[in-house]
């Protein structure tokens, strides 16, 4: 039982510090480009219209939807999101590393962080690039799909990589990661849009590297945290059944 409290216990915590850290990192980085994307919101809407006449209504009516108010109150939801989001992600990760030995210190949660970083950023974010507000999309339902196919793919591919030392293993891996962007992300049938595309890029690259702190600090702090927990755990000691501390 202590083992599975810590466990949790140690994605909390790494889940709280690096999704607060996120949130503090998207004001300066990402939030601005959202904001001044939202400028170009409406005439990206016009020109949908007049290009995609049939496009689905719940399309535009995201403009409408209900969204925090700049200041204190979109940091505050924002935070939250960003922290239920990385205690989701920590668990994730550290439960992957105790099936595959453990997390042993810093380092090695620093490892398991950056594929995370790999597997659910970096990999999806090759066909679905990060999207500002007044940008055209796919069906929603087609590209959660392909980004859990392609984020499944290239982390089963690393864990492959990483764990197997069979040449036909490394080759189903290398398969793995090529798959999903062989069969092609879900796109809109036209990429028209009001937001500058100098803008959408360094949106892009803002996201990307927020993400790479994000998952660094994410997994550093869980190999970090589950290393001193895991010295509170009960040892049995070799051919007795009584537990040492």
């Amino acid at each position: 039982m202590s083992l599975f409290r810590n466990i949790v216990l140690a994605a909390v915590i790494a889940g709280l510090l690096s999704g607060l850290m996120l949130t503090v990192m998207q004001s300066f980085a990402t939030v601005p480009l959202i904001v001044q994307a939202e400028t170009f919101e409406g005439a990206g809407a016009e020109a949908g219209h007049s290009h995609d006449a049939a496009a689905p209504a719940d399309h535009h009516d995201d403009a409408e939807a209900w969204m925090p108010a700049d200041g204190a109150e979109r940091f505050l939801y924002t935070a939250a999101a960003n922290m239920l989001a990385g205690i989701g992600f920590a668990l994730l990760l550290v439960t992957a590393a105790e099936a595959l030995g453990g997390l042993k210190d810093w380092r090695g949660g620093l490892m398991f962080g950056l594929a995370g970083f790999l597997a659910f950023s970096l990999a999806p974010g090759l066909g679905l690039p990060p999207e500002l507000p007044g940008m055209p999309a796919a069906e929603l339902g087609a590209r959660q799909l392909w980004w859990v196919a392609a984020a499944g793919c290239t982390a089963i591919a690393l864990g492959l990589l990483a764990y197997t030392r069979t040449p036909v293993l490394a080759v189903v891996a290398v398969v793995l990661l090529v798959l999903p962007h062989i069969l092609g992300a879900p796109h809109p049938a036209s990429h028209e849009t009001a937001v500058p595309a100098e803008l959408h890029a360094r949106f892009v690259a803002a996201v990307l590297a927020t993400s790479l702190v994000f998952w660094a600090l994410l997994g550093a702090v869980s190999g970090l945290v589950r290393t001193r927990l895991r010295g509170g755990e009960e040892v049995y000691s070799a051919g007795t059944a009584e537990p040492v501390r």
